[in-house]
């Protein structure tokens, strides 16, 4: 899927999409993109990650969770995310986001997306990644228990506002974001990627109506 990483990754990876798919046509997206900058900015920067998990959590109503943190600017809210420790497995880093920051249990329905980072200069070189799973909503009262996230407010949104959120992310107000060492819309143009493959893949099959 991904041969830059090591074996030990690419093979759970292999073995994630056999398992969370039925068939080539629930095969997660695999995508390489290459991001409008050269600046190296949180998350792409932590030295305790190579990449990270992104939560697809479907309440029990169908919608599809999203959450804005203290520090984002207003109405800037997307799909939550958790980074993998180095030397964690996707599945655990998973399972330990989602409860970590939303205190939800859920089931893993589908290996949504892969996708591979590079920056402007450097194409060839991924440098982070994420992948995104559908998870369904099963017991618990949602409520970040780390607090450490900074998560301020959860909105439920439609598959069909994805690319809304992502157009939204991808064009915010520049403007220095200090926690994240980056400008915002820098980070929002990294931050939109994923909504739309999320989109994307929800698409041909219908899983998500």
């Amino acid at each position: 899927m991904f041969p830059a990483l090591p074996q030990n990754i690419q093979d759970e990876l292999q073995q994630l999409a056999e398992h969370y798919g039925s068939g080539q046509s629930e095969l997660p997206l695999v995508r390489a993109v290459t991001l409008p900058t050269n600046k190296n900015f949180d998350p792409l920067s932590k030295k305790d990650r190579y990449g990270e998990v992104c939560m697809v959590v479907r309440r029990k109503n169908g919608r599809l969770l999203t959450m804005t943190k203290a520090y984002y600017p207003q109405n800037a809210y997307r799909l939550l995310t958790g980074g993998i420790n180095n030397g964690e497995g996707v599945l655990h880093a998973l399972l330990r986001e989602t409860q970590e920051e939303t205190g939800l249990d859920v089931v893993v329905t589908r290996f949504l997306v892969g996708v591979s980072y590079s920056l402007k200069d450097t194409p060839e070189q991924p440098i982070f990644y994420t992948f995104a799973f559908l998870l369904d909503e099963q017991d618990g009262t949602l409520g970040a228990i780390d607090e450490s996230e900074q998560v301020e407010d959860f909105r439920e949104v439609s598959p069909d506002e994805l690319p809304l959120l992502a157009q939204q992310l991808a064009h915010l107000n520049a403007g220095f974001a200090k926690k994240l060492n980056s400008q915002w819309n820098e980070w929002g143009e990294f931050r939109a990627v994923i909504h739309q493959l999320v989109y994307e893949a929800l698409q041909p099959d219908g899983t998500v109506q």
